[in-house]
């Protein structure tokens, strides 16, 4: 511990990303990235952008980028922000939106940055409690707060509920802001952001997406949120003050491109569905029981095993997958959605495994 830190770093747990080992051979599910690459349209866009302008700073508002998901949403630019992956995006979320006197409401089994962020912020909390079946139930939050957020579907589970169900949490608690976080709204889930358009656009709810999930471009590092007006003005204000150029050239030709390339997203994000169908299958087969999901990952687990031990077990074969060291999910794996040739391969070390 060093006697120049703040207060505030030495009380912080930082968030733990998922590994990113250096192993020859290796099959890698733990960090929920696609298994298909970009869209070849996002790739050209990046190459051509790779040129002398590199000199001069980017479009400070990334206009261009921004009407191209306005268009492809049906919304105004005006209702867009951009930052570097969502979780630059969340975190002017928590600092221009959910610091108030009153406390964020998250679950207490989700994305594990959401803590990190009111500890570093200053942001009190509570957490609300999943459901037997690990279910977000919109009925929990209820209690005067300071914000409510949440993925859907939540992460680490995998599960979604309706865009109905958010509806009613919208209609109940208009007192303070609902962010939904949709990274992997792609698989199955249906998205809030058809509620934004037109005249009817709640003021209250904001809905954040990357593209680092079914975009396939998690090393671009784009995310961006779409709101009223009067919430976009608030982050815009918030950005300005820490960081005016956020996306830089190349960011912004390949997002735009892969924005503008739904086909692609539609064909892959098919692809991924389909494994998942496949791999929640074989698992129940093996005798594993898996929660519902709509991501392009799977939260399972075999009775009777430690989640820990089949881990290291599956590690030591070359397969990475995530573990959770929590009270109620320690024996649950996160599995990423891969190809099919690697989910073939998982199987088969769990076969192995289990022999």
């Amino acid at each position: 511990m060093s006697r120049f830190w703040s207060p505030v770093v030495q009380t912080l747990t930082p968030y733990v990303p998922g590994e990113q080992p250096q192993m020859q051979r290796l099959v890698k599910l733990n960090t929920n990235e696609s298994p298909y690459g970009p869209s070849p349209k996002a790739l050209a866009a990046i190459q051509e952008q790779n040129n002398e302008d590199l000199r001069l700073y980017p479009d400070p508002e990334g206009a261009a980028l921004k009407q191209a998901i306005a268009k492809l949403h049906g919304l105004d630019p005006k209702q867009v922000f951009l930052g570097n992956g969502s979780d630059e995006v969340l975190a002017h979320v928590f600092v221009g939106l959910l610091k108030h006197s009153k406390p964020v409401y998250f679950p207490d089994i989700t994305y594990s940055f959401y803590p990190v962020y009111c500890k570093l912020f200053g942001i009190d909390y509570q957490t609300v409690a999943l459901g037997e079946n690990f279910e977000i139930d919109t009925a929990d939050y209820k209690t005067p707060n300071g914000g409510i957020i949440f993925p859907n579907p939540n992460a680490p589970t995998g599960r979604a509920i309706s865009r109905s169900e958010i509806e009613s949490l919208l209609a109940r608690n208009t007192d303070s802001v609902v962010v939904i976080d949709e990274a992997y709204v792609d698989y199955g889930t249906g998205s809030c952001i058809p509620l934004l358009r037109g005249n009817a656009c709640p003021d209250n709810l904001l809905v954040v997406h990357t593209l680092s999930k079914s975009r396939a471009l998690a090393g671009l590092r784009v995310g961006f949120a779409v709101g009223h007006p009067d919430l976009i003005e608030g982050l815009e204000r918030v950005k300005n003050s820490f960081n005016s150029y956020p996306l830089g050239r190349l960011a912004q030709a390949g997002a735009m491109a892969a924005i503008e390339d739904q086909a692609h997203l539609e064909k892959t994000s098919a692809k991924v569905m389909q494994t998942r169908a496949k791999l929640v299958s074989e698992l129940s087969s093996l005798g594993f029981e898996t929660l519902p999901s709509t991501a392009n990952f799977i939260f399972t687990r075999l009775p009777g095993h430690s989640g820990a031990a089949l881990y290291q077990a599956l590690r030591e074969r070359g397969i990475i997958v995530r573990h959770f060291k929590l009270a109620r999910i320690e024996d649950f794996l996160r599995i990423t959605i891969g190809t099919d040739e690697q989910s073939s391969e998982l199987v088969a070390a769990l076969k192995e495994i289990l022999a």
